[in-house]
């Protein structure tokens, strides 16, 4: 479906706002014509002639032309003894015509507003809530700059097209409709001669707008790769400030951010375009009817310099509706860039789905078991795991090593089913993870990763991530535990210290003691270590290590480790090398075996 019919039905939420949008647009149109018709009637039959109204006859409408009766219903609504009290009776009523315009005109802006801005919040709410639901796959090909110039730009964007232009496109074809129509009972034969000029303006812009649509994608492209140097440069600002490289990064942003610019103005003067044309077409639509129009008058065939005059006045109202079409097409093209881009995320589709029949997950008993398990990335690519058989019973702790790219953290991302199995499956105390509801699943299951994801608030929030109904002292608790409640005293808040983006505040070891903090206080029967303490100098690595004793008691742990050191106590340790198990067994069994654990091995501690 094209996206202006998809954007559409989307609106169909809104029937209510857009029903009294639409009824009060039509309201506004028929007041300004009326508005309009008063001013011609101030002019013809105060100002130019107020000796000599024209009235009905018995009260009813003059003889002659629809233009001479409405004319004469008009002065029969105004007439009062003098011309004077004539023109005050007007005045009043164009003073209430326009006070009544003008509260329709604030009710609809109103209105459209409401929709507009619940339109954006539930456009937002709804692509942040599918991208939470897609899997891990997706965000590994795509760049989160240019997700973040989606949820914010490409929304904004189609506010403004498919909102303020969708209105003005059902509002302004009315009000050039009245005109044209008004237009035609003044003079038929002006009319015939103007209505074929109109085209003209429409052949313009609907050229103009292929090219903008182009345009606006480009430049939507575009600017997510301006914030996608933004965000690395702010994340990695240690890193550029100690090699020196700020002038680097300074002309790398330059560079995008010029390129966005020749974008930006190349849309900017085709948009610009519009308005200047459309006014040269319309004033040549005035001259030529200005110069037929004036020889009727002149010569005394046609119009009536009366009629001539009202038509005048008619003809460059018309002009705004035309103007605001045209611009619409331009503004449309630009939302429709930016509706493909949004509807691309929202068809991303879900590959991490719960079946219907899905059970939850009860208490974990006896073991997970690994069936001939078989993983690729895509379709395409290379198996990062291949026939993998492993059993992990309840209580023990089992160690992944191996070289990098081995398929340690592959293997360990499909027990919380962050991706699907290709091959195989995957069985917790008999039941596949396929039949088990996500939320059941991973309730079950707590993660503390080399990179610590810690949010930009307190301590004390960042804690009770991991259950946030936990009371105060049941996070005090999970911070003992894990060795942090001695640095959390230290910091200027205690635990009400906010520590800034990614935790920046902290040192790595004391961020790693809150995400082990965290999950102590989720309570989980299965514990999975990433790389937990690769990054730590020595004294962080004991502290960790201490923590991490107090959370793996009387729970099934997974750890992935490049130090040999972290996992010589485990009960099992499996060794991976290329996508498959190739060794298996204690600490000592594997040593004696000669094999590439043993290689491992040999070669840290002989370093050491």
């Amino acid at each position: 479906m094209k996206p202006y019919r998809r954007f559409i039905n989307y609106l169909g939420r809104y029937r209510g706002l857009i029903a009294a949008t639409l009824s009060l647009s039509i309201l506004y149109v028929i007041l300004n014509s009326l508005s309009l018709w008063m001013v011609a009637s101030l002019i013809n039959t105060i100002l130019v002639n107020p000796e000599n109204i024209p009235t009905g006859q018995n009260g009813g409408a003059a003889a002659g032309t629809l233009f001479k009766q409405l004319q004469a219903l008009t002065a029969d609504l105004i007439r009062q003894g003098t011309p004077l009290e004539t023109l005050a009776r007007l005045a009043w009523i164009l003073l209430g015509i326009f006070l009544a315009k003008n509260l329709v005109l604030y009710a609809k802006n109103m209105t459209a507003g409401v929709m507009e801005n619940r339109l954006i919040r539930d456009l937002r709410n709804d692509l942040f809530a599918h991208i939470q639901s897609l899997s891990l796959a997706y965000f590994a090909r795509q760049r989160s700059a240019e997700i973040t110039s989606i949820v914010l730009n490409d929304v904004g964007a189609v506010r403004l097209a498919f909102t303020k232009s969708l209105q003005r496109l059902v509002v302004e074809p009315i009000n050039l409709a009245v005109m044209i129509s008004i237009l035609f009972i003044i003079s038929w034969e002006l009319s015939l001669l103007t209505i074929p000029l109109i085209p003209l303006a429409a052949l313009f812009t609907t050229r103009l707008g292929r090219s903008l649509r182009r345009r606006a994608r480009r430049t939507s492209q575009q600017i997510a790769g301006v914030m996608d140097v933004l965000q690395e440069t702010l994340r990695g600002m240690r890193i550029v400030k100690a090699f020196g490289m700020e002038k680097k990064e300074i002309s790398k942003f330059q560079a995008e951010t010029q390129h966005y610019y020749h974008l930006v103005f190349r849309r900017f003067s085709l948009r610009n375009l519009t308005t200047p044309i459309n006014e040269m077409i319309g004033v040549l639509i005035g001259v030529v009817i200005l110069w037929v129009g004036g020889q009727q008058v002149l010569l005394g065939r046609g119009v009536g310099a009366e009629e001539f005059m009202s038509y005048l006045i008619f003809l460059f109202a018309m002009l705004q509706p035309i103007r605001s079409l045209s611009n619409i097409s331009a503004d449309l093209q630009i939302g429709l860039a930016s509706a493909d881009r949004i509807f691309s995320v929202l068809d991303e589709a879900i590959t991490i789905r719960e079946k219907p029949s899905a059970r939850n997950l009860g208490h974990f008993e006896e073991q997970i078991v690994f069936d001939n398990v078989s993983f690729a990335y895509g379709p395409d690519l290379e198996p990062a795991l291949e026939n993998i058989d492993l059993e992990i019973q309840r209580g023990t702790v089992v160690a992944l090593v191996g070289a990098s790219g081995a398929g340690k953290s592959t293997l360990a991302d499909l027990i919380p089913r962050f991706h699907d199995v290709t091959g195989g499956r995957i069985l917790i105390d008999g039941h596949d993870l396929r039949d088990l509801t996500l939320g059941s699943l991973r309730s079950h299951i707590g993660m503390v990763t080399q990179e610590t994801l810690l949010f930009n608030t307190t301590v004390r929030e960042n804690i009770l991530y991991g259950d946030p109904d936990a009371d105060d002292r049941q996070v005090s608790a999970a911070a003992e535990a894990a060795h942090a409640a001695e640095f959390i005293t230290n910091l200027p808040q205690g635990m009400e210290t906010v520590i800034g983006e990614q935790g920046i505040i902290l040192s790595g070891g004391q961020r790693q003691r809150i995400a082990i903090a965290r999950a102590l206080l989720k309570n989980p029967p299965i514990l999975i270590f990433d790389e937990a303490t690769s990054a730590l100098d020595s004294e962080s690595e004991q502290h960790v290590q201490a923590a991490m004793l107090e959370l793996i008691q009387e729970r099934t742990v997974v750890v992935i480790a490049h130090r040999l050191s972290t996992v010589q106590r485990a009960d099992k340790i499996v060794v991976l090398d290329r996508g498959r198990i190739v060794e298996t067994g204690s600490h000592q069994d594997l040593l004696l075996h000669n094999g590439i654990y043993r290689n491992l091995h040999d070669m840290q501690f002989q370093a050491a």
